[in-house]
This record gives C-alpha cells, structure tokens and sequence, in this order.
C-alpha cells in the first residue's frame, strides 16, 4: 500500500448526461492541476477519485463504434424512454441501467503507472477478483475487452463487464459497467459492444447465481478490490 489518496464517492441514481458532466468537471480539474504544478514546480498532491453511480436506462457509443450497431430508431429510444449519447470513450456501443454498478475512476496514472493496458486489465481484475467471492470463474477473452465467463452449461461466452475509457494526459475518465442485476432485455436492442458473433452472449450475477444479489455487498467487494490492486488509501467518503 503506497500513499496515494483517492476520494471515494457514490453518486447513486443518475442520468448519463448529468454523470458525463460531472465526470468532465473532474477530469479537467485534474488536468489543470497537474498543468499548474508541473509549471510552477510545485509538489502539492495529485487528487483522485472513486466514483460509483447506477444510471437511468441509456446506450453510449464510443468514437470506435458504429450507429450500425444501435437497433432502435430515435422514435423507438423515445418510447421506450432509453437515452442516447456518442461519447468520447474507447469501444463501440454498450447499456447502463439500474441494477448495474458503473464504475469512472478518475486518476491521473502518473501517480499509478503509465501503461494504458496495464490500467485496463486492473479494471477487469477487480470485477475478476469480485466474481471469485460469489465462486464465479470469470476470464479475459483474446480479441475483446471487458469481463467474460467460459462457455458451460449455462450457455456460450457469456459478457458480465464492459470496459472503455477515455484518457488525457494520462488522467483516466469513463471506466466500467458491471452487470449485477440488470435487465439483460435492453441488450437485445444493440449489437452489444459491436460483437454480433452468436457464439457470444451478455450476462449478469443475478442471472449466473439464479437470483437476486446484495447489491450494496457487491459494490463493497469490488470497492475494496480497487483498493488492494492499484494500492491506495481512501480520503474522505462522501
């Protein structure tokens, strides 16, 4: 354990537009700050952030993705009251929703290490490490990223975490999308993250372990595997 500190927040129930902003606010004071002190030759300590939220049903697509791949017309969206952002992450189309944790570590990896693969497997190691309390063998896959389990008697490679991020300056921003107890059937209106192999299918914990889950125990668990794996110390909770 270093002497990082890191801010942990929870911002609840959440529109992404509102979530977004927030996210940029912070992203940006991050940046300037780091601007400052490295101009001025200042010493002063970074700052760093923990942000969990749970938004309300929407799908983003990232600069790599294509509208191809969002199976809803603008008029289908509005009645089925499902928001829609093109947004500056890495990756293709994906959903939040309630009963999903999304986690946006906002931390400038100068302070961490500067290795953006490196960053992203971290990601994915927590959400890993988290499925392993509920006995849950979860895997990479090769060519994609995010959170898999193996094909079994419970079906083919089966999606449980998307991951894409955005970084500036080596400061992070977006993160990850863990499905606990989400609605799956809001993923049959996307080409999820531009996978349309039909070997392939998304998942979530609750649909794994054939019921609901503590999902407040859950957001526990992967809070402190974040901590153990980019070995910081927690602030001040707000």
């Amino acid at each position: 354990m270093n002497d990082t500190l890191v801010q942990f927040q929870d911002w609840g129930r959440i529109s992404y537009r509102d979530a977004w902003d927030k996210q940029t606010i912070l992203h940006n004071r991050l940046k300037d700050r780091k601007i400052k002190n490295r101009r001025e030759g200042l010493e002063e300590t970074q700052e760093h952030f923990l942000i969990y939220c749970e938004h309300q049903p929407v799908y983003t697509l990232g600069k790599s993705g294509s509208m191809n791949h969002l199976l809803l017309s603008e008029e289908d969206l509005k009645q089925r009251e499902i928001d829609f952002f093109k947004i500056n992450r890495g990756g293709d189309i994906t959903y939040h929703g309630p009963g999903q944790i999304v986690v946006y570590p906002i931390f400038d990896l100068d302070e961490f290490f500067t290795d953006v693969h490196q960053y992203v497997r971290y990601l994915e190691e927590a959400v890993i490490r988290t499925l392993a309390h509920f006995e849950i063998q979860a895997e990479r896959l090769k060519d994609y990223t995010g959170v898999w389990l193996p094909r079994d008697q419970n079906g083919p490679q089966r999606k449980i975490c998307a991951i894409g991020v955005h970084l500036s300056r080596w400061v992070t921003m977006h993160g990850l999308a863990f499905n606990v107890n989400t609605d799956l059937e809001y993923f049959r209106y996307i080409i999820p993250c531009g996978i349309a192999e039909k070997d392939k299918d998304v998942t979530s914990l609750e649909r794994e372990l054939g019921r609901k889950v503590d999902y407040k125990g859950v957001k526990e668990i992967l809070k402190s595997e974040f901590q153990r794996l980019f070995e910081f110390k927690f602030s001040g909770i707000d």
